[in-house]
């Protein structure tokens, strides 16, 4: 059957909750302000309220709607090979506790929707890392060790629940599922009050190092005795955090099925990737990653995670789709602590590398015990260098270059809008300057500056979500140059469109 997705909404954020909070008012001076409405910005404001810290969480659109609202929301210390992955460049000590941590991060969230009554879908669920080919078996045993050496209690086995065969697996049981927006609408209900508070629709749009920090945001200044920048991807360049992470999207598609759908968490392992878990009587899949920016990306991603999802199971509609975008960390291992060294008012939680669930609880745990006098954690600190990833750190860095000389000595792609057919988009060339072009299905135009406002990289057309995306720090704009993800916390500048 060819693919018939028209639905464009994550399944999460279909559900989107009806409180809403306010910019900031009055109130603008506060002990802590964590920049992000997400789950590791709102776990962190909730613990550090528990401590008896005044709060205020400055989101720039509404809570949950970011990458905490588009993803599959699995929490699970069993993440396909990351603890492989981390052993083998930075040694199976840093893998242990990476695990441990992962694990301790799954029963807080466990125990945070219990304690705060968030009704959010919880279950229990198996994790497995599956070796769909014989030739991908030794990679799921080397999982396999890491994961028993860190002390998880995983098991080898022979078959996976998915309707397909396998050559093996590992599992982890007990690990969970859930809502994740309506998880994090129930952080920000406990995290408001008592004077603390969220700010909704407020873009933070730079910040002060000073004593008490400033940070300007678009409804005016707010002042904290110190700040947590946990954005996802922290958008201020100090501490060249770019530099040590690349962008990755994937996408994902759910589909009501006849028949049971596959209730445990599956990831694949390999050259083609599928992650897998349900919802209900849905079935989601997730697959086709890239590299944020890759050139030539269109709708054919959801149409191959649609086909995917169509041959191993009976579908009766498809229902949703989305996307995902992570920071994957040039050593595999989030950045976590104080956002420049000696620094003790600035902290930053990132680079959760697709296991930003328990990655972003895992942080919030260690950045509220940091803020309260502790001594954090050395193996996170985003200060580190990892000698055995400074060849995955100079290809990053290698290609960011490729990209912003590159783009730049490509010609224009059309001479005027004029041939744009609904729905497309092209780049015209006018001296040094690129316009990047969109015709929507009502034949209007939209255009904008090419250049990135984070760094100036020219962006390029995502045909299969209508953005324009830059391939050298992941930032995301819509066709009329509004920022959908950072670094960049600014537009792209309006151009007038091309003649017609």
């Amino acid at each position: 059957m060819p693919p018939t997705t028209t639905a464009a909404q994550s399944l999460w954020l279909a559900a989107m909750p009806s409180r809403t909070y306010p910019p900031p008012a009055q109130e603008r001076t506060f002990d802590v302000l964590v920049l992000g409405g997400g789950i590791s910005g709102l776990t962190t404001a909730l613990l550090l309220k528990r401590r008896g810290a005044r709060v205020a969480v400055v989101e720039a659109g509404r809570v949950g709607a970011g990458v905490s609202g588009n993803n599959t929301a699995k929490v699970t210390a069993l993440q396909s090979t990351m603890l492989s992955s981390i052993a083998a460049v930075r040694g199976s000590a840093v893998a242990d506790e990476y695990a441990a941590r992962s694990l301790a991060a799954v029963d807080q969230v466990a125990a945070l929707a219990l304690e705060l009554g968030i009704d959010c879908d919880m279950q229990r669920r198996d994790a497995c890392t599956v070796a769909v080919q014989d030739l991908d078996l030794s990679g799921i045993e080397r999982e396999f060790e890491a994961a028993r050496h860190a002390g998880l209690p995983v098991e080898m086995t022979a078959s996976a629940d998915l309707p397909y065969p396998v050559a093996g697996a590992v599992r982890l049981a007990d690990q969970v599922e859930f809502h994740p927006v309506k998880y994090v609408a129930g952080l920000a209900a406990a995290v408001d009050g008592d004077g603390c508070h969220v700010f909704e629709d407020t873009r933070a749009l730079g910040v002060t190092d000073s004593s008490p920090v400033l940070v300007e945001t678009t409804h005016g200044p707010l002042h904290g005795e110190r700040v947590v920048v946990a954005t996802h991807y922290p958008v201020w360049d100090r501490g060249l955090y770019f530099a040590r992470m690349e962008a990755g999207r994937s996408y994902c598609v759910a589909g009501k099925v006849r028949g049971a759908p596959a209730r445990a968490m599956s990831i694949t392992t390999g050259d083609a990737t599928w992650s897998y878990r349900s919802a209900g009587d849905l079935q989601i899949v997730l697959g086709q990653g890239h590299a944020t920016g890759a050139r030539g990306v269109d709708g054919s991603r959801y149409a191959a995670v649609e086909r995917h999802l169509r041959e191993h199971w009976d579908v009766e509609q498809v229902t949703h789709r989305w996307s995902a975008q992570d920071p994957m960390p040039y050593d595999h291992t989030p950045l976590i602590g104080t956002y420049l060294p000696g620094s003790s008012r600035m902290y930053v939680a990132t680079g959760f590398a697709k296991w930003g669930l328990s990655g972003a609880t895992m942080a919030a745990s260690i950045l509220s015990e940091q803020l309260a006098g502790g001594p954090g954690s050395d193996t996170f600190s985003p200060h580190r260098l990892s000698p055995r990833g400074l060849p995955q750190l100079a290809r990053m860095n290698a290609k960011v270059g490729v990209d912003l000389v590159g783009d730049r000595l490509l010609p224009g792609q059309i001479s005027s809008a004029a041939e744009l057919a609904p729905g497309s988009a092209g780049v015209v060339r006018s001296g040094t300057e690129r316009t990047g072009v969109y015709r929507d299905e009502d034949g209007a135009l939209h255009a904008v500056s090419m250049r990135c406002t984070h760094l100036g990289c020219l962006v390029r057309f995502n045909a299969a979500e209508t953005s324009w995306d830059c391939p050298c720090h992941g930032s995301r704009f819509d066709v009329d140059g509004a920022v959908l993800e950072g670094p960049a916390v600014h537009p792209l500048p309006a151009r007038e469109p091309p003649s017609t």
